[in-house]
């Protein structure tokens, strides 16, 4: 009787070692399935190269806009409005009654004339 209960010892025991190493094998074989399943979603969730080239390339534009262009647009509308406001003032020389001896006028009249000889040169 008790030979019959060791050999269903044994028995009882190999069986539960396969059926251990059996849902092992299942198991990791789920868990690769699942991983590779994994792998694939992240590899489609990756945008396209060109994508981020595109997506790169306007926050490169962006920036060129923020902190070159508009600034310099700025500047351009500023001196816009100071070289009306001095052709404004030139133009009422003319009509000033000192404008024989002004001498905005002297200074402006000898720095066409250096501008002049510049240009020639």
């Amino acid at each position: 009787m008790k030979a019959i209960i060791d050999i269903t010892a044994i028995i009882l025991a190999l069986l539960g070692m396969a059926s251990g190493w059996f849902s092992w094998f299942l198991d990791r074989r789920k868990h690769q399935a699942e991983v590779k399943k994994l792998e694939a979603e992240i590899k489609g969730m990756e945008p396209d190269p060109k994508q981020k080239y595109m997506d790169l390339a306007k926050e490169y534009v962006e920036e060129f806009r923020k902190y070159i262009v508009e600034p310099l647009q700025q500047e351009v509308r500023m001196l816009r409005i100071e070289v009306k406001q001095l052709k404004n003032a030139v133009q009422k020389i003319n009509d000033c009654a000192h404008r024989a001896d002004c001498p905005v006028r002297k200074q402006l009249h000898n720095d066409a004339q250096s501008d002049e000889r510049v240009c020639e040169n």
